[in-house]
């Protein structure tokens, strides 16, 4: 038996096995029958060894392929390659945070129903929230004085976003901000939006944030002010003089960087928010419509009148309760439970309140808040 070129080659000769001889006739020479190597028998223990074959990357797709681009805009944002090659890869996508967005209400702006603010009123600004805003306000008084002297903004209201925003520090969220973030963009309702704050959460680990402390909403909101990570990048601030910035667990500092935020949003020194007031059974609503078209948020600006000054509104009869404007001051008025209900006189204040989070129910809430806390 012998082997050709991976071939076993079996000869059968004729052969005689009997008593040794010296010489052996071997007669006509006989045919060679060839046997393929793979047909024959394995000794016990033999394994097939195949040839190699190159090896094919498959190509990326889904979340994982959108991870490469991620990672391509941090790196053209200058985020450190060592910060996107530590988070970025791992980060997995978040079913429960798409779900949510999915699931926010989007309303219908054609619609001529408006619902009444009264029960959102009485959800969101209740005794609990009314009394530990006190207890909190007199206790960082000193802070917030200086939160009003360097920045000018009312500290109650400060206070109130505090308190409307997390519950003073309560509640703030548990999702992994950059998995959400991730998440969102993925998704592409708001894409741009979305990688752009993912972009600013690997900023804020490259200047020293821990990944364990950027958690928030499942929108991406953190910290006691619920910061966009680009708003933490640009106006968080130090509240207490310890040279560090600290909204995650520090009330002085979330304080000033809600105070830093409303200036910076235009918050005018000394203003109020508004005022309630009452209105004349016969105002002429149509007379004072507004008919501004804002590109931001129209179905809020919406349920504005035109600005008119106090003295002007005084002449139409519209009459505050409590607390008024100057007479020069200029002021937009809104009847969020309907005509028969209280209305109010909003001054430029309250669209700084409207760009933390523009919802008329929101920043009249914010408001109310503020004034039960200051006991106006």
């Amino acid at each position: 038996m012998r082997s050709i070129s991976g071939w076993t080659v079996v000869a059968l000769a004729g052969v005689a096995f009997g008593p040794a001889s010296a010489q052996v006739d071997l007669g006509p020479p006989q045919p060679v029958r060839v046997v393929p190597a793979q047909l024959q028998p394995r000794p016990p223990g033999y394994t097939q060894v195949y040839p190699a074959q190159p090896y094919a990357p498959q190509p990326l797709t889904g979340f994982a392929a959108y991870k490469v681009r991620l990672a391509a805009l941090a790196r053209q944002a200058g985020v450190r390659e060592a910060t996107i090659q530590a988070y970025v890869p791992s980060v997995n996508l978040s079913t429960r945070a798409m779900q949510l967005d999915r699931s926010q209400p989007t309303g219908n702006v054609n619609s001529p129903y408006i619902s009444p603010f009264a029960p959102y009123r009485a959800r969101h600004v209740t005794a609990s929230l009314i009394n530990r805003g006190q207890a909190r306000y007199y206790a960082h008084w000193t802070t917030l004085r200086q939160v009003e002297a360097r920045y000018g903004v009312d500290p109650a209201v400060a206070m109130a976003i505090y308190g409307h925003e997390t519950s003073y520090g309560q509640v703030t969220g548990n999702f992994d901000l950059l998995e959400a973030l991730a998440s969102l963009a993925y998704e592409g309702r708001r894409r741009a939006f979305f990688e752009a704050e993912f972009v600013a959460a690997l900023k804020l680990i490259d200047g020293g944030i821990a990944r364990s402390r950027l958690r928030g909403s499942y929108a991406g909101a953190t910290g006691y002010p619920q910061f966009m990570p680009s708003v933490a990048l640009r106006l968080r601030a130090d509240g207490d003089g310890d040279g560090y910035a600290n909204i995650w667990t520090n009330e002085a500092d979330a304080l000033a960087s809600i105070g830093n935020y409303l200036r910076d949003a235009g918050w005018k020194r000394g203003l109020p928010w508004g005022v309630a007031v009452r209105t004349p059974s016969g105002l002429n609503r149509a007379a004072i419509r507004s008919t501004l078209n804002t590109p931001r948020c129209p179905a809020v600006f919406r349920r504005h009148s035109r600005w008119l000054t106090m003295r002007e509104w005084r002449a139409l009869g519209v009459a505050p309760y409590g607390r008024t404007l100057p007479e020069a001051e200029m002021a937009t008025l809104i009847e969020p439970d309907g005509p028969s209900a209280t209305a109010y006189l909003l001054t430029s204040n309250y669209r700084t309140i409207l760009d933390y989070n523009c919802s008329n129910f929101y920043a009249l809430s914010v408001g109310l808040l503020a004034d039960a806390i200051a006991r106006r």
